[in-house]
């Protein structure tokens, strides 16, 4: 706790140029990976039925997948969640022949092979692909009005040039993000589409204490330019940003180590979008707004004409 309390005076700003060139060169090869590889869409875009099933012991993956792909059914995608003993199987849209129902008995069918005991079907959900159309259409609108709000909300508590300087940092966040998920070919749900506006959420946050920060030290160093008086409120903060992105990142460490198969893809997202916005929140939101030319007269309230005079004054 002794480095943390420790006064730092780390030239942030010193090297802005260096981190816009590699903000810069991330987010385009996000871009081109997202164009070329594409995202890996699950069930609920796509759509396909979803079986969750419960095993009398401990499930084994591989005999299940090996199970099922003799039943026909090689692309389905197995996952453990909560218990060892439970399994969701994913499987991707079938023939209009084959019913939700026919499905879930195909597979009940193939898990009990070699299983002592009963195999019992938790649940069985059916998403047609209209309705995998619909949610990606809303999961984008989503992402767009929570920026278009972020905007707004920025430049009404401070000002414009800050405004500018957080979507940056959120579209820097979510394209870097999104363009991790499509490398590595993640699964690409509704879960994750959740994490993403987490991110939006945590690093707009942060954002915000800087700019608070910011705002407070312009009129206290009137004889400093805004490069010191920035750099100045990232030194102030930092050991705060420090210890909420450390702890936020253990909680997600331990849910993504045991928090079961299902879930990895929201934990990972979560833990890529924290470290790539506690970046952004210094080199991206700051530096943007230090480049449109924010000062010390963007912040300062203006004084309404007669409000010093006297009431004595008046005729």
């Amino acid at each position: 706790m002794r480095l943390l309390k420790k006064k730092t005076d780390i030239r942030f700003m010193g090297v802005r140029r260096w981190a816009y060139a590699g903000s810069l060169a991330l987010m385009l090869l996000s871009v081109v990976v997202l164009v070329t590889r594409g995202l890996n869409f699950g069930l609920d875009f796509t759509g396909g039925t979803l079986v969750e099933v419960s095993f009398p012991g401990s499930a084994d993956t591989e005999l299940v997948r090996d199970n099922l792909r003799g039943a026909g059914l090689g692309d389905a995608v197995v996952q453990t969640f909560g218990a060892a003993s439970d399994i969701v199987v994913r499987i991707p849209p079938r023939s209009e022949e084959d019913s939700s129902a026919d499905l879930s008995t195909v597979v009940l069918q193939a898990l009990q092979q070699g299983v002592e005991g009963e195999v019992l079907m938790r649940r069985v959900d059916f998403v047609g692909p209209q309705v995998g159309d619909e949610l990606a259409e809303q999961g984008i609108l989503a992402v767009v009005y929570a920026l278009i709000g972020i905007f707004l909300y920025v430049m009404v508590r401070f000002q414009w040039r800050f405004s500018a300087g957080a979507v940056a940092a959120v579209v820097h966040d979510v394209t870097i993000t999104m363009g991790i998920i499509s490398l590595l070919q993640i699964e690409f749900d509704l879960t994750v589409v959740a994490a993403l506006l987490a991110v939006i959420g945590y690093s707009l946050n942060d954002t915000i204490v800087v700019f608070d920060r910011i705002r407070e030290n312009f009129p206290r160093m009137r004889k400093s330019t805004p490069v010191e008086v920035i750099d100045a409120s990232l030194n102030q903060t930092l050991s705060r940003t420090i210890m909420t992105g450390l702890t936020t990142l253990l909680v997600l460490v331990a849910l993504f180590i045991f928090g079961g198969e299902i879930i990895h893809a929201f934990a990972f997202t979560l833990i890529v979008g924290i470290v790539v916005g506690t970046y952004s929140s210094i080199y991206v939101a700051s530096a943007v707004s230090l480049e449109l030319g924010v000062s010390k007269y963007d912040l300062m309230q203006v004084e309404k004409e007669g409000a010093g005079a006297a009431p004595n004054d008046q005729p």
